[in-house]
């Protein structure tokens, strides 16, 4: 295991007070510049000496990156540092999104989520003990997956898409904004790039040392929630270890739109049980159209089970997949905002 040292290698430290600024410092330096959010992950890596950048690029003097406006279509544009204090208490969020309000409460502790950024919580790297502890698996740049071997601590792991690294995302915010249809906007000294929030999130086929798409240089500035799913019926649950500060071991997001008995429309979203948060669009397509009964539902937690290869120690996420996807279907279980 890695020693602790709780002493931060030597750093540069940058405080830029304007996005263009940011970016320029980010363009600069490139892979050797941390970008440092609300901190609570950050001092986690530096304090560790797991990660030694040369420039830490502190964003919290940039205001712009904070708040939450009205946007033209109806929706709300949320700043990337605004604090997940924020997004939680948001009257409007409350009443139109609430799903993402229940999210963002679940990721942390309320100290924590004082600090805490919308921006840093989708952002942050994987929660695997063994990457976290400094062990050269494939993530870190090795060439062996510690976590998938018969004796490995693989408890809290994948039991879907997994490639060479099981090790899951542990945003409690990310499965709210893919239900409701988000979309992430990144800037760099290129230009602008806005792509939807399940795309936001890459799994270790895509690219095995990142979970999002950002690169060196990249900073993620917005989250812009449409008006397509206000007002949805949502529900979200999120199953831990300690119903106070921890990681999700399984959770479940969904949007719907009913007439009368019957599903219109849905998303529907898990998290804890990949390497990025997925969204499962063929439950969505086979209970479009179907009555919102327990046979539906069972339907759904069966689909969203297919495919999944539990590791030693975590199979009991199989069935707590299936039935939380059917809670979200269920009739006659109550919106969880």
């Amino acid at each position: 295991m890695a020693v602790i040292h709780d002493v931060m290698p030597a750093f540069e430290l940058f405080q830029p007070m304007s996005v263009p600024d940011a970016l320029a410092l980010l363009d600069r330096y490139g892979a050797d510049a941390w970008v440092f959010a609300g901190g609570l992950d950050s001092f986690d890596w530096l304090k560790d000496r797991l990660k030694r950048p040369k420039v830490v690029v502190d964003l919290g003097g940039i205001q712009e990156l904070r708040g939450i406006r009205a946007s033209a279509d109806g929706g709300l544009e949320i700043g990337a540092m605004t604090t997940l204090t924020e997004v939680v208490r948001h009257p409007t969020i409350r009443e139109r999104y609430g799903i993402l309000s229940v999210g963002a409460e679940a990721a942390a502790s309320p100290q924590i989520r004082n600090q805490g950024t919308i921006g840093g919580n989708v952002s942050q790297d994987t929660r695997c003990w063994y990457y976290r502890s400094g062990w050269d698996c494939y993530r870190a740049g090795g060439n062996t997956c510690y976590a998938d071997t018969p004796t490995a601590l693989n408890r809290e792991h994948a039991i879907l898409d997994a490639d060479r690294c099981v090790a899951v995302n542990p945003s409690d915010s990310a499965p709210a904004l893919i239900a409701l249809g988000a979309m992430m906007v990144s800037r760099s000294t290129n230009g602008e790039r806005v792509v939807e929030a399940e795309d936001y999130f890459v799994g270790p086929g895509t690219d095995i040392t990142r979970m999002t798409i950002l690169q060196p240089g990249d900073l993620l500035t917005a989250i812009r929630l449409p008006g397509t799913w206000a007002g949805a019926h949502f529900y979200f649950e999120k199953v831990r270890d300690r119903n106070v500060w921890d990681f999700a071991l399984v959770s479940v997001a969904s949007a719907m739109f009913t007439s009368g008995n019957t599903i219109q429309r849905l998303r529907l979203a898990v998290n804890g049980v990949a390497p990025r948060p997925v969204r499962l669009a063929a439950v969505e397509q086979a209970v479009q159209g179907q009555p919102r009964t327990e046979a539906t539902a069972t339907l759904a937690g069966d689909l969203a089970i297919e495919g999944a290869q539990p590791l030693h120690h975590n199979a009991y996420k199989v069935p707590l997949l299936r039935n939380l996807v059917k809670r979200a279907i269920r009739p006659d279980v109550r919106s969880q905002t």
